[in-house]
This record gives structure tokens, C-alpha cells and sequence, in this order.
């Protein structure tokens, strides 16, 4: 199977790390972000990776090299030019993959111990043009789903901004949790402009009142998104957990 890893960002709240490297290097227990996300695609079978690189981007590829590409076929989606963001990036890299077989996306700075093999599964079994991995967590941003976990919309609890894109009586409110897995068809059926940086939320809910846009509970023990200095070190605690 296919994957994407979105490794381009620049990890400006992680400068005490990234003075010096790209935020995907940023280590956790001594170990790159990048390394414990590409053993964990390797593990459930994900021999077939693309890369995004951007912010010193040239560490990514001896990184890479160092290790041998560990023992599978990844390619690299080049954005030294321009950071695109997750829509276009993805966009960018559509290449990669394979017309028929759904493919994965998988933050660089998200760990978790989710199992992707019953992820696929259930993205499979709804056939759903996106499946998105989201917790009851506390958010700055949040997905609305409705009571069959159909994505409706986007909420900011902070400022009160949201975006409805389906009526619904019942909502749901959950933390997007950065892993998801994607129908390739949405490259077709995608229509605006995807030449600059955007981002796939933005595609998922434009597409969710035409196409099934699912979410899936990710109910594993651990995930962590590593953005700042406080949550890398928070998930230190925990590291042994991401090896595979």
C-alpha cells in the first residue's frame, strides 16, 4: 500500500529543535519524528512512502539515505520553492499514487499507537471518499460530525468562527487527529483551483455535502501532536509506545 507523510513544516513553535533541523527531525527520546512515523507505515504494510520536503530539506534526504530509505520504495514531493500547505501538497504528490487503491496521509509531528490496518478496513468497508481519524479531545479547532460521523463542519471554539456545510439537528465535536486515509478519486472530483497552498480540511468539507466524508473514532490509549517543546517532552514519556 501507498502513503504519504506531510514532512514540510517549518515547526516554528519547536525553534529550540528546529534550530538546526527540520521540524520531521525533531527527536522524541532521541529518535527523529520522521523515523517512528516511517517504521509504523513499514509495520501494517505501507511499503510505498512519499515525502514532502521544504524547511531544510536537504537534512530530510541524508537522513533518509543514512538509513537506506529503511528497506522500502519512498520518493520525495519537492516544495523547496513554496510551501503548500496539506492540500496542496497532497495535490502536488498525486502522481504517487494509484488510481484505484485508497492511499494514507500521516503527519510527520503525530504519534500515536492507532491501528492503520483497521483504519483501512473501516474506510474500505464505508466507501467513503475520506476517512478522517478524530478523538473527543480538547482542540483549538474542531471537525463537526453528524450522529452517523458524517462530517457537517468546522468549529472554532475560541473565536466562535464555524463553517456548516450540512445541516444537522445532532452534531458531534472531535479533535482531528492528523491520519487519515483518502479515495483517489478525489482527484477528479476536486474541481477548484489546486496550483497553491491550501488546505485538505478546506477539500473535505467542500466535498462532504456531494461525497461521504467519515469520520473514524481514534480511540488508541496514546496520540500526540508534537508542536510544541511541552508536548514533545510530554510524549517522551510514552515513546516506547511508537516503536514498531
Amino acid at each position: 500500500m501507498k502513503a504519504m507523510i506531510l514532512a514540510a513544516g517549518l515547526g516554528t513553535r519547536l525553534r529550540e529543535y528546529t534550530g538546526d533541523l527540520p521540524k520531521a527531525l525533531a527527536p522524541v527520546n532521541g529518535i527523529p519524528m520522521l523515523e517512528y512515523v516511517i517504521r509504523k507505515l513499514k509495520y501494517f504494510g505501507f511499503n510505498q512512502i512519499i515525502i514532502n520536503i521544504h524547511y531544510k530539506w536537504d537534512i530530510i534526504l541524508e537522513f533518509l539515505e543514512t538509513h537506506k530509505n529503511f528497506g522500502i520504495d519512498i520518493q520525495i514531493s519537492d516544495e523547496r520553492d513554496l510551501l503548500l500547505n496539506t492540500g496542496g501538497g497532497l495535490w502536488k504528490a498525486s502522481w504517487f499514487f494509484d488510481k484505484k487503491e485508497p492511499f494514507l496521509v500521516h503527519n510527520a509531528d503525530v504519534l500515536s499507537d492507532i491501528n492503520l490496518t483497521d483504519l483501512v478496513n473501516f474506510h474500505t468497508s464505508q466507501k467513503a471518499m475520506a476517512t478522517l481519524c478524530v478523538r473527543k479531545r480538547k482542540a483549538s479547532r474542531y471537525l463537526v460530525f453528524d450522529e452517523k460521523m458524517q462530517l457537517s463542519g468546522w468549529k472554532n471554539p475560541n473565536t466562535g468562527e464555524h463553517k456548516c456545510v450540512i445541516e444537522k439537528k445532532v452534531t458531534h465535536l472531535y479533535g482531528f487527529s492528523s491520519i487519515y486515509v483518502i479515495n483517489p478519486a478525489i482527484f477528479n472530483v476536486y474541481t477548484k483551483d489546486t496550483s497553491k497552498a491550501f488546505s485538505i480540511i478546506d477539500v473535505f468539507l467542500d466535498l462532504a455535502p456531494a461525497y461521504p466524508v467519515t469520520g473514524y473514532r481514534d480511540d488508541a490509549h496514546h496520540w500526540f501532536d508534537i508542536g510544541t517543546p511541552e508536548k514533545l517532552k510530554k510524549a517522551e514519556e510514552f515513546g516506547h509506545y511508537f516503536l514498531y
